[in-house]
């Protein structure tokens, strides 16, 4: 067993930058577009992985990595079976939270928001952006589903690759994406002396139709 000694030795202060109301862009998704291309060029290892908190609909969270496969104006868009777990409590309860964390530069990002399925058309033109053997694995792997061991992915996987063996792998029925439509979003930058610097955007109104959404930005105490 660790000892509380043991973990407590692993704590680091953080003062690389300073996050100041002045400097953040007046839409979030600015923001977030920034400081992902800065987490890009500081060579983050996955910058695009990020935890996906969900919920029955009785309160009940699970959370999972999962990777970021787009970015819009309406929010944060991946791509999983609709029928796993996670799919299943998307549909059941549509609302999720997301964090980033970029430990190299001090950083983490936190999104809450309402979660909606996007458009079939745009889930065929991400699948087959995706290699053969991701489109192959889609159809294998019942996902969050037991299975009696790793043969059976095998098995199904050799099954799939001599189906499509001379055609193009369609899209299945129950993989496709979602899109995390955000009304919070949190853009945390490390300090010393564990006094982080918080600045949370948070919608000024519901959204109206073919209207500018209208953001709020508050700092928090860390």
């Amino acid at each position: 067993m660790l000892t509380a000694q043991e973990i407590a030795q692993l704590r680091q202060e953080y003062s690389q930058q300073v996050l100041r109301e002045a400097d953040m862009a007046a839409d979030p998704m600015q923001q977030f577009a920034l400081w992902f291309k800065q987490a890009v060029a500081a060579e983050v290892p996955q910058p695009n992985a990020m935890t996906l908190a969900t919920a029955t609909p009785t309160g009940l969270p699970a959370a999972r990595i999962v990777l970021l496969n787009g970015v819009d104006a309406q929010g944060f868009i991946f791509y999983t079976h609709y029928l796993s777990r996670k799919g299943q409590e998307l549909s059941a309860n549509p609302h999720a939270a997301l964090v980033f964390l970029w430990q190299a530069l001090e950083r983490q990002v936190r999104i809450e928001g309402t979660v909606e399925r996007v458009t079939a058309e745009l889930s065929d033109t991400y699948f087959q952006s995706r290699p053969l053997g991701s489109q192959l694995g889609a159809w294998v792997s019942p996902q969050s589903q037991v299975i009696a061991n790793r043969e059976v992915l095998e098995a199904r996987l050799q099954a799939v690759s001599q189906q499509y063996a001379d055609r193009p792998v369609p899209r299945p029925p129950d993989w496709g994406g979602f899109r995390v439509c955000p009304h919070t979003i949190e853009f945390w930058q490390g300090r010393p002396n564990r006094l982080h610097d918080r600045l949370r955007y948070r919608l000024s109104s519901p959204p109206m139709l073919h209207s500018p959404l209208t953001w709020h930005l508050d700092r928090l105490a860390p």
